[in-house]
């Protein structure tokens, strides 16, 4: 059952598939470190853009709101952000005008929730 050339055929296919993989895998690496450099990059530049909007006030409270709620701290600095480049905001937002912006984007977003009771019949309760 073992036939020795039945075996050489396998080892030689399995190393070119070692072969084709192992330039795979260093070039998705080396696309994985380049993705990472410039999220690291894209990053630098927003903090660099907000710590020119925010006053230092205001980048600490979205610095603790981020430690609760990152998503809703990102959605504050992207709003934030496209004022900036379009011209809505002019000077540095200090801590008073972000807790007013919070307030206002909470009011947008407040979610209301309804509870409804669906009482069941039960087969022993007289409707007469």
């Amino acid at each position: 059952m073992d036939d020795p050339e039945l075996n050489a055929i396998r080892q030689r296919r399995m190393q070119e598939l070692m072969a084709q993989r192992s330039p795979g895998n260093q070039q998705s690496a080396e696309q994985q470190q380049a993705q990472e450099e410039q999220k690291r990059e894209a990053d630098e530049r927003r903090q660099m853009m907000l710590s020119q909007i925010l006053s230092s006030q205001a980048r600490e409270r979205i610095a603790r709101i981020a430690l609760v709620k990152p998503d809703k701290a990102r959605g504050v600095e992207d709003f934030l952000l496209r004022g900036a480049q379009t011209g809505q905001i002019t000077e540095k937002v200090s801590e008073e005008r972000l807790i007013a912006l919070l307030e206002q984007i909470n009011e947008q977003t407040k979610k209301s929730t309804k509870v409804t009771i669906q009482r069941r019949r039960s087969v022993l309760d007289d409707d007469d």
